[in-house]
C-alpha cells in the first residue's frame, strides 16, 4: 500500500468510502464491527479473485452483509463508468484490494475495542463532511405499527 496507489485511485477511493459510510447511515444498527465484517468479506472476496477462483464470501451478519452487496455495486459500476468514458477499465481487482485493506486497517486504528463503537463511520462522516445528500425515493406517508 503506498501513497501513489492512493493518489492514482483516489476517486475509486472516495467511491468506496462514501458508498460505506452512506450504507451504514441508512442502515439501523450498523456499527464499527459490522463494518469490520463487512471489509474482512470483501477483502477475502477480492483475494480469491486474484488466484482467479471466484469465490464470493458474504458475511453472515445481515448488517456487514448490505455493506458488502453495496460495496460490490459500487466498484462494479465505478467500472463499467470508467469503461464507458475511457472505453477500458483501468480498475483491476488488486487496486480494489488495495483500497479496502486500506480502509480495513484505518478501520483497525480508530476503532475503540467497544461492541458498539462507531469511530470508524465518524472518521468516514469527518473526512467527508461535505458528501452530498443521496436522492431518497418518495416515503408514503402511512405509518405501519
Amino acid at each position: 500500500m503506498t501513497e501513489r496507489l492512493l493518489a492514482e485511485h483516489e476517486a475509486l477511493l472516495v467511491a468506496i468510502s462514501t458508498t460505506i459510510l452512506r450504507a451504514s447511515l441508512t442502515t439501523p444498527g450498523v456499527v464499527d464491527l459490522d463494518v469490520r465484517d463487512a471489509l474482512d468479506s470483501l477483502t477475502t472476496t477480492y483475494r480469491t479473485l486474484q488466484s482467479g477462483v471466484y469465490y464470493e464470501s458474504r458475511p453472515a451478519n445481515p448488517l456487514a452483509a448490505t455493506i458488502y452487496s453495496a460495496v460490490q455495486q459500487t466498484a462494479a459500476e465505478f467500472r463499467a463508468e470508467e469503461q464507458r468514458h475511457l472505453g477500458i477499465t483501468r480498475t483491476l481487482d488488486a487496486h480494489v484490494l488495495a483500497i479496502l485493506v486500506f480502509l480495513r486497517r484505518v478501520e483497525l486504528e480508530t476503532n475503540n475495542g467497544r461492541p458498539r463503537c462507531r469511530a470508524f463511520i465518524g472518521w468516514l462522516q469527518g473526512a467527508y463532511a461535505n458528501l452530498p445528500p443521496e436522492e431518497s425515493p418518495e416515503r408514503s406517508s402511512l405509518i405501519l405499527p
